[in-house]
């Protein structure tokens, strides 16, 4: 006799119903998707549950929204699509956060089992798919499988090192009942063990012979809470600190120590820091977030990795001493390790934070319009408070704002650092407003990156959530246009057409705002930022300061 959907007498929830239990279990107040035919059970389950379902444009969005969600919380993002071509547009954002190690959660429906045998309309084998871009991937093959399924997800996303997850969910799964009365798992968080004392004691005794030490933070330091201890150990020993792009606030850009961010294709201001030094300790970095050749192009600096796990193998990044644990209570045990002071930390910092903010008073007192980048850098940072949060576009916004916007505190300046992913700003401030609500959110986008994704717009206007979008407009896509120049000595293809954009904006529903002269863009930031409603800015920006750029930092770089 097939089973009915009861259990003793007791009706069954499907397996829809279940899964939506077992999310507010976990603690997630908001899904980004889209529905389709295939989950159509799962978009009901929602829409009767206590889980905001904030219905995008793309799946592409709302997977970045997602991921912006879970870095900024620590919590995995959750985001959903419908089969096929659906789920297919969710990989990007899933890639994106393994990539910047974020917590995050797909899910999307898949064809029923009984046709996933054969070839099937809409059907394509979506794990190995997902496979090589997350933690884990995988089918849910029986409602009973439910729970288990969706705490390993949230554990897996959300353990050290940090990334997507993807669950596949079948078309007659989902509407089928378990063959008992099932409830979510009670959640388990996995917790830093203290650092090893004898690993401590050797990072000190490699400290303490140091000639010209030196810090490199990674975002992993933010994750683990430890920048304020960061800042302690720079003060108590005088030793300078550079962040990754990705590590950006985590040791604020005002402290006396502070070398400002490395990640730019060339050599910048932070990496003399680097040239002159022979020990690194490297704090809550991974390799992907900022190539350790640039840093360390002999193999010859001693590294000090202090991290939640080992690192990556490199022949630049030979660690003479791992001290894997909590982040912070290794620096703070480091630092009453080490018997000295360093002299030098204050001076090499004093010059590079000299160099960076010579460009910005260059930017502050420059006229010329279209404006030139340091202009708008320099206005994004006045009209923001310390604690707003600012997502900066792959593209030269990305160059500009990772160089040179000061950031004060951990996760305020967002980017694909990476992956280093075009278009994400946008959908991803509508995850950071919602992750949030207290600060305000500014996403700064190139015209390119823009369009790729403006459809969100309407997602926020309908959904009310304020934002600010600032749009550099030069009419082609410029990072490119500055490589080309510097590889092949002329641009290639790289031009294209923009629509009225703050007509397109106003479309939307959203409110526009163009600047006309230079002395516009602060105003226009402050007027914005204050309507708590959404507005695009539309910016006319003038990219010729990228070559500039180069040629500036090849005259200041002599290696050593």
């Amino acid at each position: 006799m097939p089973f009915d959907g009861q259990y003793g007498g007791i009706e069954l929830e499907n397996a829809a119903c279940l899964l939506v239990r077992c999310l507010e279990a976990e603690g997630v107040d908001y899904v980004f998707g889209i529905p389709g035919d295939e989950n159509v059970r799962l978009a009901d389950a929602l829409a009767n549950s206590s889980i905001r379902y904030v219905l995008v444009r793309h799946e592409q969005g709302a997977s970045f929204m997602a991921e912006m969600y879970g870095r900024l919380t620590g919590r995995a993002g959750v985001c959903s699509a419908t089969l096929g071509p659906g789920a297919v547009n969710l990989l990007l954002g899933t890639a994106d956060a393994t990539a910047n190690s974020t917590p995050l959660v797909a899910i999307a429906a898949q064809g029923a089992l009984s046709r996933m045998h054969k070839e099937s309309h809409r059907v394509i084998d979506l794990v190995p798919m997902f496979a090589p871009v997350t933690k884990w991937a995988a089918r849910v093959n029986t409602p009973d499988a439910v729970p288990e399924t969706v705490r390993k997800a949230f554990n897996t996303a959300q353990t050290e090192r940090p990334g997507a997850v993807f669950l596949a969910v079948p078309e007659d799964v989902e509407g089928a009942c378990p063959t008992n009365s099932l409830d979510p798992l009670p959640q388990n968080t996995v917790r830093a063990d203290p650092p090893s004392p004898a690993l401590v004691a050797r990072a000190a005794e490699a400290l303490t012979n140091a000639r010209h030490p030196m810090v490199l933070a990674g975002h992993g330091a933010a994750r683990g809470g430890a920048s304020a201890a960061l800042v302690l150990f720079a003060r108590r020993l005088n030793v300078p600190v550079a962040t990754t792009f990705h590590g950006k606030g985590v040791f604020p850009d005002d402290d006396p120590n502070a070398l400002g961010a490395v990640g730019l294709m060339r050599h910048d201001y932070a990496s003399f820091g680097f040239d002159e030094a022979d020990v690194l300790v490297c704090v809550g970095y991974e390799l992907q977030e900022f190539d350790p050749e640039r840093i360390n192009p002999h193999g010859n600096k001693r590294i000090i990795h202090l991290h939640r796990f080992p690192a990556e193998v490199d022949a630049h990044y030979p660690v003479a001493v791992g001290v894997v644990g909590d982040i912070a209570q290794a620096l703070d045990a480091l630092s009453v390790a080490v018997p000295r002071r360093f002299e030098h930390g204050t001076t090499a910092a004093e010059r590079i934070r000299a160099l960076l903010a010579d460009e910005l008073a260059y930017g502050r007192e420059s006229e010329a319009f279209p404006l030139v980048p340091q202009r708008v850098v320099a206005d994004v940072r006045e009209a923001l408070e310390r604690d707003d949060v600012v997502l900066a576009d792959t593209g030269a916004d990305k160059m500009w704002m990772a160089r040179l916007y000061p950031a004060y505190e951990p996760d305020t300046c967002l980017l694909s650092s990476c992956l280093s992913t075009t278009g994400f700003a946008l959908p991803g401030a509508i995850g950071a407003k919602l992750a949030r609500p207290d600060q305000r959110v500014l996403a700064v986008v190139g015209d390119g990156s823009f369009l790729m994704n403006s459809q969100e717009l309407e997602t926020a206007v309908r959904e009310r959530i304020p934002l600010v979008v600032l749009v550099l407009v030069d009419g082609e896509y410029g990072l490119i246009n500055r490589r080309m120049e510097l590889e092949l000595g002329r641009p290639s293809r790289i031009g294209f057409a923009n629509s009225d954009l703050v007509a397109h904006a106003e479309s939307f529903g959203a409110r526009g705002h163009r600047v006309d002269t230079a002395a516009d863009l602060l105003p226009s930031l402050r007027r914005a930022l204050a309507e708590d409603a959404v507005s695009v800015i539309a910016c006319p920006v003038d990219y010729t300061e990228n070559l500039r750029l180069s040629d500036r930092l090849g005259a200041l770089y002599s290696p050593i």
